[in-house]
């Protein structure tokens, strides 16, 4: 399995660098106020996919401090003789046969 998990990130890699070779054209981009920024296509790409991830990580930030202060909640009202272990697993019956 390990082999396979690397054998798709070699390829994924390679796909990405041959897109990239093949897109180092510039392109202008025309913003408001006659603001214009000239790059190649690979970089513009990249800037936008990365303040898109960066985007949703803050999109994201209010959910997860919100969750983490409703856990934090919970464990102070929680007292620690209350605290009921976890259900162990159980196993299927066996399949006769």
């Amino acid at each position: 399995m390990r082999i396979f998990t690397w054998a798709i990130r070699i390829a994924l890699f390679v796909l990405l660098l041959t897109f990239a070779a093949k897109n180092t054209e510039p392109v202008t981009l025309r913003f408001y106020f006659d603001l214009v920024w000239q790059a190649p296509l690979v970089a513009v790409l990249l800037a936008f996919f990365t303040a898109g991830a960066a985007l949703g990580l803050l999109a994201m930030l209010g959910t997860w401090f919100g969750q983490r202060r409703e856990i934090s909640r919970l464990r102070r009202n929680d007292p620690a003789g209350e605290r009921q272990p976890a259900p162990a697993a159980t196993q299927p019956p066996a399949a006769e046969g």
